[in-house]
């Protein structure tokens, strides 16, 4: 499974920003994509992820209330749409995907595919 992301910038705070990815290859499909989030330094975060059979979404507590993440699953597809941001959510935004879904949705290692990323800056 290959990921392509899009979307991403810069936004002020309390703007809006939204990032996508789009999942394709051959074989087994994603059952749960989502995004996690990364700063230079630090370890990869969890963000939200998404059912694409189901539906059902998962957020971090630091997110919940201002992000929404939805799914378009017969195109394999997710989106993030990031309300109310604050500097704190700088960071390198990350797809993955998962074709086998244990139920550890804010585990890194659930997910078997990882895209490059898109920058996300919020300013003061």
């Amino acid at each position: 499974v290959s990921l392509a992301e899009s979307g991403g910038g810069s936004a002020r705070a309390g703007g809006s920003l939204s990032v996508a990815c789009t999942a394709s290859g051959r074989g087994k499909m994603p059952v749960l994509m989502g995004w996690f989030r990364q700063v230079p330094g630090k370890e990869r975060e969890f963000v939200a992820a998404v059912g694409l059979n189901d539906g059902i979404q998962y957020y971090a507590d630091s997110v919940k209330g201002r992000f929404t993440i939805s799914s378009d699953s017969a195109k394999y597809m997710v989106s993030l749409q990031m309300r109310s941001l604050e500097p704190a959510d700088t960071a390198r935004y990350l797809c993955v995907a998962d074709t086998s879904f244990s139920g550890s949705y804010a585990s890194i290692s659930e997910y078997n595919a990882w895209g490059g990323g898109v920058q996300v800056t919020v300013s003061s």
